[in-house]
């Protein structure tokens, strides 16, 4: 049978977290496989707020949900910009409201490998996420490690991650033990 994929526990784990009509963020966008998950779990009485720096990542996430969930244009909200300014897009009625923040980070796969995700952006995008987050609300965050800068960043992360009160906040990490070490993992970030 085997254990299910880092993506598909962060999903998993969202999924017990988000009720129909929810406010959730993806914070980037990629090829859509996200926010198609995020739109179906929140239906159109939901928000979806999307970010990506890349042109490309909106119009794979936007061909996606056309073709799966027609009507997503009207509660999805694709923004080109980096996720650190999803403060600013997300309303401020929504503002510790917001059930899941998930995070995709590296590069976007079929697309240019050199534009990649930044700790000097992620970083700043984590601390807004627990901000938007309500309390038991989560931010899951997929690292991949085995590219170019993929360990710096994972490494910022894990320490942010670590440095993080458990008074607060519970983080869970998902990882193959015996796999590469440049497999994919997840870390979870609980709002308590």
């Amino acid at each position: 049978m085997g254990f299910v994929s880092v993506l598909s526990f962060a999903h998993q784990l969202i999924s017990v977290r988000t009720q129909p009509g929810d406010t959730v963020v993806d914070a980037t966008l990629g090829n859509g496989v996200d926010a198609l998950f995020l739109a179906k779990l929140v239906g159109s009485r939901g928000h979806v707020y999307g970010f990506d720096i890349q042109q490309h990542a909106l119009d794979q996430t936007e061909m996606r949900l056309r073709k799966e969930l027609p009507d997503a244009s009207s509660f999805v909200r694709m923004s080109l910009c980096s996720h650190e300014h999803m403060e600013t897009v997300v309303p401020a009625e929504r503002h510790g409201r917001v059930a899941a923040v998930t995070f995709n980070l590296g590069y976007l796969p079929g697309a240019d490998q050199q534009t990649i995700t930044k700790q000097e952006s992620t970083l700043p995008a984590l601390e807004a996420a627990l901000r938007l987050l309500r309390k038991g609300g989560i931010v899951t965050i997929v690292l991949y490690s085995g590219h170019d800068g993929g360990s710096q960043e994972a490494a910022a992360v894990e320490d942010w991650a670590r440095d993080l009160p458990l008074a607060a906040f519970q983080v869970l990490r998902y990882q193959i033990a015996n796999a590469s070490r440049q497999a994919p993992y997840l870390l979870a970030v609980e709002k308590r």
